[in-house]
Parts: C-alpha cells; sequence; structure tokens
C-alpha cells in the first residue's frame, strides 16, 4: 500500500508546485484519479489515503468496480472514456461525472435515463481542440449549441469542458482551451470546471486555468491491458 500513498503524495506536490507557479490556490484544482484497467484494491487503497474522485473509461470494468466498492462512501465516479449509445444508460446509472460528451444524441439519451436520479449527472463536453481525427470530441463551432442543449436539459449540469490535446502542440491548445472555458463561465452560471492536463504537461494545463487534472500511470503504476 506503500507505493499508492508515495504516489498520491508525490502528485499532490507536482499540483501544488504548478499552482505556485500559475499564483493559483491548490484548492482550484482537483486530483482525478485515473483507475482504468487498475482493480478495485488499488482503488481502495487510494481510498484510504484521502483520494475521493476516480476516473474510468471502460464502461464494464467500471460499473463491476463500483459495484465492488459501493461501502465506500463519498466516493465521486467519472465516466471520462468515449460514450456509445448504447451505453448511456450505465453511466447515468452508476457515475456522478461524464466527461466526454460530444453528440446531441448522447446529451438527449443521458437526459431522459438520468431521470431516475435524486440528482443530476454532471456533464463536461469534450473539445477535439487539436482537430485529430483519432480523438473524439466536437470542433469549437459546435460548442455553443451543445452546451445550451445541456443546459437546459433537466437531469443533466452543464459543469464545463475537457481535452486530450496533441502532445506536441499541448500549451497552444491549453491556451484556447482557456478562452473557451472562461467564455462559457459568463455565459452559464453553472460552469466550474476544465478538465485538461495529464502526468506530463499537468504544469501548463494549470497556468492556463485547468480544474481538474486526470493522472494514472503516476498514482498507479504502468496501465494494465484492457481485459
Amino acid at each position: 500500500m506503500t507505493h499508492i500513498k508515495d504516489n498520491l503524495a508525490a502528485v499532490e506536490l507536482q499540483i501544488s508546485q504548478a499552482c505556485k507557479l500559475a499564483n493559483r490556490s491548490i484548492d482550484e484544482v482537483c486530483l482525478l484519479a485515473v483507475s482504468k484497467t487498475k482493480p478495485a484494491d488499488l482503488i481502495e487503497q487510494a481510498y484510504l489515503y484521502g483520494q475521493r474522485t476516480f476516473g474510468e473509461s471502460y464502461i464494464q470494468e467500471a460499473v463491476e468496480k463500483t459495484q465492488q466498492l459501493t461501502h465506500l462512501t463519498n466516493i465521486e465516479w467519472h465516466f471520462i472514456g468515449p460514450v456509445q449509445s448504447n451505453k448511456t444508460r450505465l453511466i447515468a446509472d452508476n457515475f456522478s461525472w461524464v466527461h466526454s460528451v460530444d453528440r446531441t444524441k448522447i446529451i438527449t439519451r443521458l437526459n431522459e435515463q438520468r431521470s431516475n436520479q435524486d440528482t443530476p449527472l454532471n456533464v463536461c463536453l469534450q473539445v477535439n481542440i487539436s482537430d485529430e481525427n483519432s480523438k473524439s470530441g466536437i470542433n469549437v463551432n459546435e460548442l455553443e449549441n451543445l452546451a445550451e442543449l445541456v443546459f437546459q436539459s433537466k437531469h443533466l449540469t452543464l459543469r464545463g469542458l475537457m481535452a486530450i490535446p496533441k502532445k506536441n502542440d499541448s500549451l497552444q491548445s491549453f491556451q484556447k482551451m482557456k478562452q473557451l472555458f472562461n467564455d462559457l463561465k459568463l455565459k452559464y452560471p453553472t460552469v466550474d470546471t476544465l478538465s485538461m492536463g495529464m502526468s506530463g504537461d499537468l504544469t501548463d494545463a494549470i497556468s492556463n486555468g485547468s480544474t481538474m487534472v486526470r493522472i494514472g500511470t503516476a498514482i498507479f503504476g504502468e496501465r494494465e491491458l484492457k481485459r
């Protein structure tokens, strides 16, 4: 268990240092521990050392883990992988957040299927900020319409934006995302989350307004092959 404790401490120190460089409070940045492909016992270890927010990308695996860990109180599950339309009910039923919404159909289905929950589903729109064909996400010109649709959805709450920039273009992409995020905040009072930045680029992400960094390997070790 020690390595999880030490890894969390090291990541938290990295976030703290990045916040200091950006003249921001560490309270403004949430650590999302990306636990995809990792077993439930490692998630529980991280939980015991104070981590409460966890990100998953593979829906069937994620649902299994949420069911195994129902005894952990105040744990918050975030779905961060591509959303398939035939999996939206599982997301609506088992997650507090979804970061990767990028289509009208997905918004409509999530809203309908979340209606049996007491709380709305927190939604970030994924922006394909580097215009990569290999990645999910909306184009910038689609943002206005989809943001309004989420905002008007009774069982969803528009929380912000998510991006996975191209590695050699991350700083420029982070700057673009910062502007999009600031513009969105001016229009919608619920918007407070900019999900961007991973182990290798969190300093640049935080300097450009990221409020949630997604860290996996630095906490849990090398990713295992998807089952």
